[in-house]
């Protein structure tokens, strides 16, 4: 629990709506209990869980900051965009969101009948299992996987079946990065580049993609993170100099016995950078 002077805030969430553990209000109590002043709800491509957390951080006095995690390619790469402040009933990100969902269970559905052609698991059963969920992952199909016993673990389940050069894999097939983008802007939402140090890029290539996410209207990068190490927030910090984007922080929050994530971040950022919370004005 946070006993500092300062209320922490975390703006980089999941919950059981998407590929969290928790549901909104539980997620909630957690972070009142941690001392979470100002918390956003960023589950992937979908909304479904604002009201609940809205309510519930009403009911806590916490400042809610409503939020979305977009799934979006840029050189066939996978990239992030978590809107903060959105309009969650804005038409264009409704209809973008369903067409997403759609996506995500027909991958799912593909997951599944590869797994039963090629490795004679019940694959189209399993993936009926993990699609539960409002937005499902390929983690959901993970957890399955462990339960019925095909995988000691989460890691496991994904090196042996569902990663790359495994029976289970099918590509991603997301909006454009441009198309995501559009989306949030539409929305009014403030936009953030979730986690950039964990892409797979050179330095010239993150320059690149920092480029044009600031060039289509991008306002932050995740500077401050749980598990980021020094040279990594120097990386990021350095980003958002030359491009004068202003620092999110997150912890990536999914599960509570996940030790090394827990809700909740310092507003602990490097010299020179400025906290997206100057562009909030969703008030407490």
């Amino acid at each position: 629990m946070n006993t500092g002077a300062e209320p922490l805030v975390d703006f980089h969430t999941h919950s059981h709506f998407s590929d969290g553990v928790l549901a909104p209000a539980p997620l909630v109590e957690r972070a009142r209990q941690r001392g979470v002043g100002t918390l956003a709800l960023t589950d992937h491509d979908t909304t479904a869980g604002l009201a609940e957390a809205r309510a519930a951080c009403e009911a806590s006095g916490i400042r809610f900051v409503p939020g979305v995690e977009l799934s979006a390619t840029w050189r066939n790469q996978t990239i992030h965009l978590v809107g903060l402040q959105i309009d969650e009933r804005h038409p264009g990100l409704e209809a973008h969101l369903a067409r997403v969902l759609a996506r995500r269970r027909a991958r799912l559905g593909e997951i599944g009948e590869r797994l039963e052609k090629r490795s004679r698991l019940p694959g189209r059963e399993l993936a009926a299992a993990a699609s539960g969920s409002t937005a499902p992952t390929r983690l959901h199909l993970a957890r399955v996987l462990v339960e019925r016993g095909f995988a000691r673990d989460q890691q496991e389940a994904f090196d042996r079946w569902l990663n790359r050069d495994t029976p289970g894999h099918v590509p991603a097939e997301w909006p454009t990065f441009e198309e995501a983008m559009q989306v949030l802007r539409d929305s009014g939402a403030v936009a953030v580049m979730a986690h950039p140090h964990r892409y797979r890029a050179s330095a010239g290539q993150l320059r690149e993609l920092t480029a044009t996410f600031a060039r289509l209207g991008g306002a932050a990068l995740e500077a401050s993170m749980a598990g980021m190490s020094p040279n990594d927030a120097d990386r990021i910090a350095s980003l958002c100099r030359r491009f004068e984007l202003y620092a999110s922080m997150g912890s990536d929050f999914h599960d509570p016995a996940v030790p090394w994530n827990p809700l909740g971040r310092w507003l602990k950022l490097a010299a020179g950078l400025e906290p997206v919370t100057k562009l909030l004005t969703t008030a407490p």
